[in-house]
């Protein structure tokens, strides 16, 4: 294998030896948007208006305001999204522009039907045949989750998106048959998927955390992956070219504190070699 560490081969980098007890994957938890499927690529900018929009209210924007939205969703990337409706509900209070403050819920469901309008455009492209699943995929996921299905591992997916979305889009673009398990945002309930999955893995099934691997373009998965002592993969994905490195994702994940980065899985067999599941 390529000398990587301190070094990028075909966009694959690695940041960490594995752990000295490291011996074989099991398990692959998986972020989905961003990670798998880019059907939601532009949220940033429809939460960026929509944040902007309910803390000013009818006044114009202010740029200030806009400064702090900007930094808030990338620093709250990946979490499930009635969190960050919770902290907006905080932020209009705070910021006193609107005498009109909504409901966490009422806004997570106005947020989610503007949000929706274009990603059903997409679903429904896909469903009608008119667009190809590989449009709105990260290069070479559906082979990287091949091989780690055809290598015994067992996969599952979790998602700060809403659960039904998640089935719903992960089908549209055929890779829902590789998921052992998904999970999405529970229904008007205000858990974190992605952590209410590890903990299941961990202590319901009984798997020891070397041998989980999470694979994620947000910190909230990373984060939580080296907190529980699991090899994590960082994906600094670029949603719009579906291939090549995002810089400010790639350096959200070196914080988080990755063991390795890629931006996309045409590298697939390096990054298989790196588990040692493929020669």
């Amino acid at each position: 294998m390529p000398q990587l560490k301190g070094g990028s081969v075909n966009g694959f980098e690695i940041l960490k030896d594995l752990p000295q007890d490291y011996t074989e994957i099991k398990i692959a938890m998986f972020d989905f948007d961003g990670t798998i499927s880019t059907l939601r690529q532009g949220w940033e900018s429809v939460m960026e208006s929509f944040m902007v929009e309910m803390i000013c209210g009818g006044n114009s924007p202010q740029e200030y305001v806009a400064r702090e939205v900007r930094q808030y969703i990338q620093d709250s990337a990946g979490i499930q999204t009635i969190f960050q409706m919770r902290w907006l509900c905080e932020a209009v209070k705070r910021h006193g522009l609107n005498p009109v403050v909504f409901d966490e819920w009422e806004y997570k469901d106005e947020y989610n039907r503007r949000l929706m309008e274009q990603v059903e455009t997409r679903v429904r492209r896909l469903m009608e045949g008119k667009a190809d699943p590989e449009d709105f995929l990260i290069e070479g996921v559906q082979d990287f989750l091949k091989s780690l299905y055809e290598a015994g591992v067992e996969i599952y997916a979790a998602s700060g998106t809403d659960h039904e979305d998640v089935l719903r889009e992960a089908e549209a673009l055929g890779v829902k048959k590789f998921f052992r398990k998904m999970a999405g945002a529970p229904k008007r309930k205000a858990d974190c998927s992605k952590e209410a999955v590890l903990r299941e893995l961990i202590n319901e099934k009984g798997f020891g955390q070397r041998q989980i691997l999470i694979v994620g373009d947000g910190k909230v998965e990373i984060s939580l992956g080296s907190e529980v002592g699991a090899v994590t993969l960082g994906v600094a994905s670029d949603e719009v070219r579906r291939e090549g490195i995002n810089p400010v994702k790639r350096q959200r994940l070196i914080k988080a504190g990755c063991h390795a980065l890629t931006g996309d899985f045409k590298n697939y067999k390096l990054i298989m070699h790196w588990l040692r599941l493929a020669d």
